[in-house]
């Protein structure tokens, strides 16, 4: 009887993991330009441990894609030897379009490879079906990149709160719009004819925070989003956690210890119904602060000396360092950043929140590294996300 076959050395197996290995090592060199450049490419192959002819070859490819460019001044190393061109970001060509949806309104916006916002506007909602709020999302967008000439998108990030699918998609469930299984990929890409990345906003601001911000360079990152919407999500060894059908991080039905507030749910004292800015913003009417559902109104009312809209913001705080405390016990991230509305604009604010966390880990909490554009920010970075984790994969029909 004749022996069977050997398999064939060559199988798809080694053919996956070095095609995993180019894209992680695309990654790495693009996002040492991006925190180091102008930057030699003698130091990112240093900093990467790749060799110096690989670096060359990435750099030479992100050249031709139009990402990066030599910069026009020579330098020495260390004032000796042969002197080099650096190379740098080439922000002047890309944008990337961000959209969140929000409660009261969608935030549209264009973001350049640095996270920096180049244009935006806020789309209120007069209605919320999802169909036409994203049709509304993609006509802003059109109207930002005609006003901005000469700037090509490489795609468009989208994020909201609730229950996002990343992988889908899609929004699974948003209980504050009404909206579920939503296929927003899908929609948003017929409408701007470009590729969108959808995500959670908790999760896109950890990414943001971890390319653009404080958290830059950290080992593990939490972060607790508290507006209308509260969630969180966490980041260990530059991944973020999803969980199955990306529900990690869906925190809004905590039970909060003395917490009187009815929650949608049907139960009292939940952590949304406790810190979300609608109740902030209904406390402040009751004392006759506002007469409006803007959070900022109240910001503003206590930097003119109101003591009542400064107790509430610094309550409000307290109870956000609260949970933010219970995270830090269970997942023990060497980073915390908090998104919330008290601690961006207030100092005081931020030192009620710490004083309710443990003492040795209080200054490892920090407010979001956008204040004046958070919205806009977590839209674009889910699309500059997937473009630093795989940009020789950025769009063809940009490029």
């Amino acid at each position: 009887m004749p022996r069977t076959a050997a398999p064939p050395l060559t199988s798809p197996i080694p053919r996956v993991a070095d095609s995993d290995r180019r894209r992680t090592s695309a990654s790495v060199v693009l996002r040492s330009v991006l925190e180091h450049g102008p930057v030699a490419r003698s130091t990112i192959a240093r900093l990467t441990g790749l060799s110096p002819a690989s670096v060359t070859d990435y750099c030479a490819r992100f050249a031709e894609l139009g990402l990066i460019r030599e910069s026009a001044e020579l330098r020495r190393s260390r004032g000796v030897g042969r002197p080099h061109l650096p190379v740098d970001l080439d922000d002047s060509r890309f944008v990337v379009g961000g959209v969140h949806v929000a409660v009261p309104h969608t935030t549209v916006a264009l973001l350049d490879l640095r996270g920096r916002v180049v244009a935006r506007r806020e789309v209120k909602h007069e209605r919320t079906e999802p169909a036409v709020v994203l049709a509304r999302a993609a006509d802003g967008l059109a109207a930002l990149l005609a006003g901005t000439p000469g700037s090509r998108s490489l795609g468009v990030g989208f994020a909201a709160g609730g229950w996002v699918d990343r992988d889908s998609g899609t929004v699974v469930e948003h209980p504050l719009l009404g909206w579920r299984e939503v296929p927003v990929r899908e929609v948003l890409g017929a409408h701007t004819g470009l590729p969108v990345h959808v995500d959670g906003h908790a999760r896109a601001l950890v990414n943001a925070e971890r390319l653009f911000g404080g958290a830059r360079g950290s080992r593990s990152v939490l972060h607790l989003f508290a507006g209308n919407v509260v969630d969180a999500a966490f980041a260990t060894n530059d991944e973020v956690h999803h969980g199955p059908r990306s529900q990690a991080g869906a925190i809004a039905h905590l039970p909060v210890p003395g917490g009187t507030e009815n929650c949608d749910c049907g139960r009292v004292g939940c952590l949304q119904a406790e810190l979300s800015e609608r109740t902030l913003c209904r406390r402040a009417r009751e004392a006759g602060i506002v007469d409006g559902v803007n959070p900022m109104h109240v910001v503003g009312a206590a930097a003119a000396g109101d003591p009542v809209a400064v107790r509430l913001l610094l309550e409000r705080s307290r109870r956000v360092g609260r949970a933010v405390g219970l995270l830090l016990d269970v997942l023990n991230p060497e980073r915390v950043v908090v998104t919330e509305i008290g601690i961006m604009y207030r100092e005081d604010c931020l030192t009620a929140l710490r004083e309710e966390v443990e003492a040795g880990r209080a200054a490892t909490v920090s407010p979001s590294g956008f204040p004046d554009s958070v919205l806009a920010v977590a839209g674009g970075s889910v699309a500059l996300d997937v473009l630093y984790r795989d940009p020789l994969g950025a769009s063809p029909e940009a490029i």
